[in-house]
């Protein structure tokens, strides 16, 4: 069947994970992994006593425990539940600032944006003439309502007629549900979609085991590009017409 949708992972597939640091570093802020430690830290200091040390290991903690239920169970709790955990490991009750520290943390990379890799913009303005678009994203920390936002920052949202974000469907990939959620209101059959993704395990099996093709992006991270069971292998956006053309 002719391809007549293509799916997009978002990070390192049409941003470029962590390049925000250095836009960080450059305003003389903390990195995203200090200002998150920091700004729980903040909002429980508010209350009573407890030292940075304290929360820091709680946060690291919760984070190993996210990234086992991430990896082996495809689920990724949302920035709030992983908060909850982190302070109740603490003995201690949601700060008074709970809402403020909810949003700080969730618009982190929305307010000091990663950039969007190298010709994105202009590859999704073109492709979108002629295939349906949509975005399967894992939400890390990142909400699925502030990711649509950082892509219409970037002027890229309105490529897509559907979006899928692992904290709205409640799996991540390569869980089916994430691929099913755009897939039915897109109406086509997997044989007629392609995804393309940064990850074997996540992006290009997911895609597989439903029937769809998969391309593996390479533009930005490389790791699984040797192992991969990908359709084809891409390493930019100059590549990727011509890449979907040959499947």
């Amino acid at each position: 069947m002719n391809i007549r949708g293509i799916t997009f992972d978002l990070w390192d597939t049409l941003v470029h994970d962590d390049s925000d640091e250095a836009h960080r570093a450059a305003q003389g802020l903390r990195s995203k992994r200090e200002e998150r430690r920091h700004l729980l830290w903040e909002a429980l200091n508010a209350d009573g006593p407890i030292s940075l040390e304290t929360v820091s290991q709680a946060y690291d903690v919760a984070d190993t425990a996210f990234n086992k239920v991430w990896k082996e169970h495809h689920i990724t709790w949302p920035i709030a539940e992983r908060l909850d955990i982190m302070i109740n490991g603490l003995g201690r009750e949601r700060p008074s600032q709970w809402e403020r520290l909810v949003h700080d943390t969730s618009v982190m990379e929305v307010e000091v944006p990663p950039d969007l890799i190298k010709g994105c913009a202009a590859v999704l303005s073109s492709l979108a003439r002629d295939f349906q678009l949509a975005v399967v994203s894992d939400a890390i920390v990142t909400p699925g309502s502030e990711l649509r936002r950082l892509l219409g920052n970037h002027g890229i949202a309105s490529h897509f007629t559907h979006f899928a974000f692992s904290d709205e469907v409640g799996h991540s990939k390569p869980h089916p549900d994430m691929f099913k959620t755009v897939l039915q209101p897109m109406g086509l059959n997997p044989e007629e979609v392609v995804h393309i993704g940064d990850r074997d395990h996540n992006d290009i099996k997911g895609a597989q085991a439903m029937g769809m093709k998969a391309i593996l992006f390479t533009a930005t991270r490389d790791v699984d590009a040797a192992t991969t069971s990908a359709d084809a292998i891409c390493g930019s956006y100059e590549q990727l017409l011509e890449t979907i053309n040959r499947l």
